[in-house]
């Protein structure tokens, strides 16, 4: 079977910041998924991300290091490398960041505290920002999933899941709430459906591509043709 071989560019870290370098993959073989895991202090980002990993759960702890997380695994028959990017909110330069990782991603998952409000609406804010930034840019759909975290925290719930939803519905995100501290399975499924949504998008986006791009060919083509056919009159 013939291999495609493509260019794409991906993104390393150095001193907590991303860079960007050609990259040479073949197409068949290993697609990179890129997603950027925001939220504010507290929410237990990290804990989710953790948990999916490792299928363990580490609990709340303090770090001021971002971090890249790599990994692989197959989804509907596709050999995936998913890329996950968990940026410290600790750090000085989050609008910065905020700023490299929506020229990065694919897609974004945005972790709130079911029983803090205020990590909502620092939730709500990156929402709306990733939405107006990649919306002009793009014009097309972007590859959001909204988590309310500690489900298992309800009885000090300070955020309906209605409210949260109604905020999803409007940003045409992905919703779910989930507890890092007791599901994994919930946790899992969120990914991979956001994994399938981002594959779908970039599909959508290949395709419209080659077929704007093929439709200049043909627009190329037959003005040639009868721009001969003029000059032979």
């Amino acid at each position: 079977m013939k291999k495609h071989v493509c260019i794409s560019f991906i993104w390393k870290k150095e001193n907590n910041r991303l860079y960007s370098f050609a990259h040479f993959k073949v197409k068949g073989i290993m697609n990179d998924i890129k997603v950027a895991l925001l939220g504010s202090e507290g929410a237990g980002k990290s804990a989710v991300l953790v948990r999916f990993l490792t299928k363990r759960f580490i609990g709340e702890y303090a770090s001021d290091a971002s971090s890249l997380y790599h990994k692989r695994l197959s989804v509907d028959g596709r050999q995936l490398n998913l890329e996950v990017y968990d940026p410290s909110p600790r750090n000085g330069e989050k609008q910065c960041i905020l700023e490299e990782l929506l020229e990065w991603a694919d897609g974004f998952i945005v972790v709130y505290n079911i029983s803090d409000r205020a990590s909502f609406i620092a939730a709500k804010e990156i929402v709306h920002q990733i939405k107006t930034t990649l919306m002009d840019v793009s014009k097309g759909e972007v590859s959001i999933y909204l988590i309310g975290n500690k489900q298992d925290l309800c009885h000090a719930r300070q955020v309906f899941e209605e409210e949260a939803r109604l905020l999803a519905m409007e940003n045409k995100c992905q919703f779910q709430e989930v507890s890092a501290a007791e599901q994994y399975q919930e946790i899992f499924t969120m990914f991979i459906n956001l994994m399938r949504h981002i594959m779908e998008r970039l599909k959508y986006r290949a395709d419209r591509r080659r077929r704007y791009s093929g439709s200049k060919s043909m627009v190329k083509l037959i003005n040639n043709v009868f721009g001969r056919r003029r000059k032979s009159v």
